[in-house]
């Protein structure tokens, strides 16, 4: 059965009138919902969100300004054409001023009604499309394609497009910083899916209320502070791709509500009472052990394997070093308009350090030396410290010949990395203790032995 084009509400008293505008719409591949007057229309309201509303001005129970005004207060995304009686400009005028998007009138046309709807449903497509791309350029880390020569990621790269091109779900593991985000992308735009939505969500960034709200949208009362009807990002992707970031960090009570809606494919709305039915390819990552979490019970058995149907590790950046002056040329590239390379020594510093926070470290360095460095090659004076006495540090320890303080050299590298994990997560002490495999409470009892704050 083919996808309707929109859903679209068709308010009008007289019985005639609504039965033509239902079955044309119908025809045009419309899904319609038609209510008999105003009151009918706005209980419609109450219950379920519309991508147009073509409702007639003069109706008993409720009028269409009503209608107008309530769709604007529950949905503003929904377009409103008014009907009114031939003649009644000045009714047509002051529909426009409220917020109509047109107005035809009785009696009407057949090419008219269809040419204004399409038109409608367009914008309202456009508009969707609009600010799904205003929250991709908001994102703070995007490469534009995925770089590596190291035999690891030649394996990623051959993988890809083959996984791409199914239409199974997807699950992405690896560290911090290693670029799982670009590769749900570029699955995404590798895929038939690609004429539709890539919606993502860092499902780490929401408290468990709103969580919910962001994937299966509310109706208006459903919680507090919920002062209108609200689509949720399941629907916003149907027939593209989900993108759940930091999938681990979903509250428990909330999985078994992910799964229903992974598994049939249907889920209500936050105070719904009906099921939307969509057509959503879910893509998940996450830099924690999942088999782990489903062990300790943090994590559903069930909902794992549902993610996990096929698994992608992408390598930490200390595992393809090789990757490290391909990337580095690349992000130059990306934040100068100079001519900029780096020196042998500096080169080779940089590919001989630690890079916990990988790719995203590396990227954040590269544009730092690009900023404060004014030289066309850069020398190994231009490093941050944390590169240059980082590296120091593990190059010079003492021989055991002459005499060693084990414990307190020992207490030294533990301080070191302890600080520089601090360093590279910007403070953030949760990111900073799993880059050292420690637990929260460990990590935190280590920098109070040390006095590190």
């Amino acid at each position: 059965m083919k996808k309707p084009k929109a859903k679209i509400l068709v308010v009008e008293d007289e019985q005639s009138m609504r039965e033509i505008l239902g079955m044309l719409l119908e025809t045009e591949g419309y899904s319609v919902v038609t209510a008999a007057d105003g009151t009918e229309g706005l209980a419609w309201l109450q219950k379920d969100i519309f991508d147009l509303i073509i409702t007639d001005i003069k109706m008993p129970g409720a009028d269409g300004f009503e209608i107008l005004k309530k769709s604007q207060e529950l949905s503003p995304d929904t377009l409103v054409i008014m009907i009114t009686a031939f003649g009644s400009m000045e009714s047509a005028i002051e529909a426009m001023k409220l917020g109509a998007y047109d107005y035809i009138y009785k009696p009407f046309k057949i090419d008219e009604i269809r040419l204004i709807v399409k038109n409608a449903i367009d914008k309202r497509r456009l508009s969707t499309e609009v600010s799904l791309l205003r929250e991709k350029i908001k994102t703070t880390y995007e490469v534009e394609n995925i770089i590596g020569k190291s035999p690891k990621m030649q394996e990623i790269l051959r993988l890809v497009p083959k996984i791409a091109s199914n239409n199974s779900n997807v699950l992405i593991t690896g560290e911090s910083g290693t670029g799982k985000d670009l590769v749900a992308s570029a699955l995404h735009n590798l895929s038939p899916r690609s004429d539709k939505n890539f919606v993502a969500i860092n499902c780490a960034s929401f408290p468990e209320g709103l969580l919910e709200s962001e994937l299966f949208g509310h109706m208006k009362g459903a919680f507090t502070g919920a002062i209108q009807n609200k689509q949720g990002l399941f629907e916003v992707a149907d027939g593209g791709t989900l993108f759940l970031d930091e999938v681990a960090e979903i509250p428990l009570n909330l999985q078994s509500k992910l799964l229903r809606a992974i598994e049939n494919g249907t889920f209500r709305r936050l105070g719904g009472t009906t099921d939307i039915k969509v057509d959503v390819r879910i893509i998940s990552a996450t830099n924690k052990n999942l088999k782990e979490a489903v062990a300790s019970g943090a994590f559903r058995e069930d909902l794992y394997f549902r993610l996990n149907v096929i698994p992608l590790h992408l390598p930490p950046l200390r595992e393809r070093k090789e990757d490290i002056p391909l990337l580095i040329e690349h992000f130059l590239k990306k934040y100068s308009d100079r001519k900029v390379q780096f020196s042998g020594s500096a080169m080779n510093m940089l590919i001989n350090y630690t890079w916990r926070g990988n790719v995203r470290e590396l990227e954040n360095t590269i544009e730092r030396i690009l900023l404060f460095t004014e030289s066309d090659v850069i020398t190994e004076a231009d490093l941050p410290a944390e590169i240059t006495e980082g590296l120091k540090e593990k190059r010079h320890l003492p021989e055991i010949a002459d005499g060693i303080d084990l414990e307190d050299l020992l207490s030294n590298i533990e301080k070191w990395y302890l600080t520089e994990a601090l360093k590279i997560t910007g403070g953030k002490k949760t990111e900073a203790a799993e880059l050292l495999g420690l637990s929260f409470r460990s990590f935190r009892h280590k920098l109070s032995k040390y006095g590190i704050k």
